[in-house]
């Protein structure tokens, strides 16, 4: 029997799981009725109930709660299906009705407050696009720069770690691999410094707004008060303010003041979810529960892991399923009439004023249009001082506001004519500040250069530490003076800049690419350049000395000095992949003759050094030595060997054959164990090329007999240097000539 009634409430699951909520709740319904244990029979009662809401029918599905309720108070977990479902109500009718709406001021696209940026400008994140954080949809103060490139404000960072349930992700490419321990991020430096001045009103708000917050956490309530009420009067618009003024107001038990800010910040940013967890703790405050919690899934709606949301809406969400008392309130005496609900979700997102009743169902308002029609006005008070109109023109809401805020009024009860005046004048101060075109006429291409190469940023690059420099020239510069300690104390850094792992500064990028469209160019040109140079395999040819290398041999190498560091690194980023190498010098510095490596593959290792797969592809002689950077280059000319015809291409195939068996002979005669050394570091020795005079470097099992033989470099260098097979093959005869003598000896 047990098995059977298993069976049948696995079949009810995925019943509700593929969406056939009324099988599910049936299903559950028959298991209920020979059930007597109290607490699995309001488990089951839950489950009936969430299919029973699934499926549109809210009248028995809150009688079934309710019952539920009876047999024990509903806890959290028993309410997720509900809460999520409710949410997940508001959030598909708001995207519904967006697609039907007029873009107008508190009515913006979804899509552009995603962006940062409202479309209808009524915000402070659309006031100054481009410069606006994606968390708190505000403009940005005290920028931290992510590993991916993206910039947010700091305190929005450290708030994510705190209130999530996830780990941190960007906002803008919802990437958090390369997110580690934010507390370490420090402030972008540049980008900071080019806010303040480009828009020093919300700049001075954030500053007074951090002063609140300090004085806040020392329980100060009435100075931190106060310095809000100052940011406000300078930045009106910032739904960031009302907000926190309005948790203020809380704490001091000011209910009706917090109420009316955190309205303020709904209609200032309909989409931000922390406005209405503002609103929503007001009510509670106010003992207006059903639209408190109407507000938590309104937030729900929006960032669906808001954890305080959605702890709040399952505590409020089973005290309204509690069973109906005589203490129960009136407006809520009747549960049956929840059952018009989701209706009620499904059609409008109220105003603060309704309540959560199914006369709800009627309302002219909605979220999307929470702000008044043009013709409609309603109080907010500031310092006291009496209420403010709002109208639906942003100018002028600014002006009343500003007006009110600034004028004094004498014991005769007039205005102060100076005060007057400046009320009438700031208006046009705000609404300037507003429009980010003046941000071109303020911006000097000063403000982005690089503090290493002193030049415009191109492809700009933000450290943990908070400085900005042009990419490449920072990592020239952190390869050759980093110490090996310093690189272990900055592992981070060295993630996603040696290895590549970066990404640009992408609104510092946008800034130099909007407002110095010329001088990019000028410095794309630069950029440019100075790749062809380093492209170049002819002129300034990076150079390596160290030593013997010889065509189509592999050659590993070490890299640990700095200098080479950086020449292996520019290689691969010119994509020629290729440098020279030469035997040392005393006189010159290197030798006159070397081979090109090409460089197959590179493993790098967490203190800088690295490991690097070479392969000879070409020899050359030099023409002119030079120096860069710490390494040595050279303008050089590429060798190849003359080619013979007739009776001396025969003799040349005569002596080659010869010469090519006594090789045989001579590796032959190596013990096992030297030979087996030999082909583990270069590999077996190549076979007879089918056409002798193919490649222009002769062919590949002379060279790779050089490379083996026991000879120093300076008797090997010679041989790099002949152009002609002949003269080389008779030197190598020579040499396993003598090897052999000596051997008999």
């Amino acid at each position: 029997m047990a098995t059977e009634s298993e069976s049948m409430l696995q079949l009810a699951v995925e019943a509700f799981q593929s969406k056939n909520f009324d099988l599910a709740a049936d299903i559950y319904e028959c298991q209920l009725a020979g059930l007597g244990d109290p607490g699995s029979r309001q488990e089951l009662m839950v489950k009936r109930a969430d299919a029973l809401a699934f499926g549109g029918k809210f009248t028995e599905a809150f009688d079934v709660y309710r019952q539920a309720w009876e047999i024990g108070r509903l806890r959290p977990g028993h309410l997720t299906n509900l809460v999520e479902y409710l949410s997940d109500s508001i959030s598909r009718q708001d995207g519904g009705e967006s697609q039907n709406r007029s873009p107008r001021r508190g009515a913006e696209s979804w899509e552009a407050v995603a962006a940062g940026c409202p479309a209808s400008g009524a915000t402070t994140g659309c006031g100054y696009e481009g410069f606006s954080c994606r968390i708190c949809l505000s403009f940005l103060f005290e920028p931290v720069t992510l590993p991916c490139g993206h910039c947010f404000c700091k305190k929005c960072l450290e708030r994510e770690v705190k209130e999530k349930e996830r780990p941190v992700m960007c906002k803008e490419c919802r990437d958090s691999s390369r997110v580690a321990d934010v507390q370490s991020y420090r402030v972008n430096v540049v980008l900071s410094n080019l806010l303040a001045k480009c828009f020093p009103t919300p700049h001075q708000a954030g500053q007074l707004r951090r002063e609140g917050n300090g004085l806040y956490a020392e329980k100060k309530m009435e100075a931190a008060l106060e310095k809000y009420n100052q940011a406000i009067l300078i930045a009106p618009l910032d739904h960031i303010l009302f907000s926190n003024r309005s948790q203020i107001h809380s704490s001091l038990r000011q209910y009706e003041k917090a109420l009316r800010d955190a309205e303020m910040a709904c209609r200032l940013m309909p989409h931000w979810s922390k406005g209405h967890v503002r609103k929503a703790q007001a009510l509670v405050s106010l003992g207006r529960t059903e639209e408190a919690l109407r507000e938590y899934l309104v937030a729900l709606s929006m960032e669906p892991d808001c954890r305080l949301a959605k702890t709040e809406a399952h505590k409020l969400l089973s005290d309204l399923l509690a069973p109906v008392t005589d203490q129960v309130p009136e407006h809520i005496s009747d549960y049956s009439s929840i059952s018009s609900f989701r209706a009620h979700i499904k059609n409008s997102i109220n105003t603060p004023s309704q309540t959560f009743s199914p006369s709800m169902l009627s309302s002219e308002f909605s979220l999307a249009s929470a702000l008044p029609a043009p013709d409609k006005s309603e109080g907010c008070d500031i310092k006291g001082q009496g209420k403010l109109e709002v109208s639906r023109t942003d100018h002028c809401f600014i002006l009343k506001r500003k007006r009110r805020s600034a004028e004094e009024v004498d014991d005769g009860g007039q205005v102060k004519s100076d005060d007057h005046k400046r009320a009438k004048s700031e208006p046009a101060e705000v609404t300037d500040s507003l429009n980010c075109a003046g941000v071109g006429d303020i911006l000097d291409p000063t403000d982005l250069e690089c503090s290493l190469c002193m030049r415009l940023f191109y492809e700009p690059v933000t450290t943990p530490c908070g400085h900005t420099f042009v990419f490449s020239v920072w990592r020239d510069v952190w390869t050759t003076t980093q110490s090996v300690l310093s690189v272990k104390r900055s592992c981070l850094r060295y993630v996603y800049l040696v290895q590549r792992q970066y990404c640009k500064t992408a609104l510092m990028e946008n800034l130099i690419s909007k407002y110095l469209p010329s001088e990019l160019i000028e410095r794309q040109k630069i950029h440019q350049e100075e790749m062809a140079e380093l492209s170049n395999l002819n002129k300034n040819v990076p150079i390596f000395v160290c030593t013997m290398a010889f065509p189509t041999v592999p050659c590993p190498l070490h890299i640990f000095e700095p200098c080479y560091r950086l020449m292996i690194r520019r290689c691969m980023e010119t994509g020629t992949n290729c440098f020279g190498m030469c035997l040392a010098d005393n006189l010159k510095g290197f030798a006159e003759y070397g081979c090109l490596l090409e460089i197959r593959d590179v493993k790098f290792f967490s203190d800088g050094r690295s490991v690097v797969d070479t392969i000879g592809r070409r020899r050359f002689k030099v023409i002119q030595h030079r120096e860069r950077d710490g390494y040595n280059t050279a303008d050089i000319e590429y060798l190849e060997d003359v080619k013979v015809e007739g009776v001396a291409q025969s003799e040349l195939q005569s002596l080659h054959d010869t010469v090519y068996d006594q090789a045989l002979v001579w590796l032959n005669s190596l013990k096992a164990e030297q030979k087996e050394r030999i082909e583990g570091h270069f590999g077996p020795m190549p076979g007879k090329d089918s056409v002798l005079q193919t490649s222009p470097n002769g062919p590949s099992w002379c060279w790779w007999l050089l490379a083996v033989l026991p000879l120093e470099g300076r008797a090997q260098l010679p041989f790099l240097a002949l152009t002609s097979l002949k003269d080389r093959l008779s030197g190598i005869r020579k040499v396993l000539l003598f090897m052999a003598h000596s051997k008999h000896r």
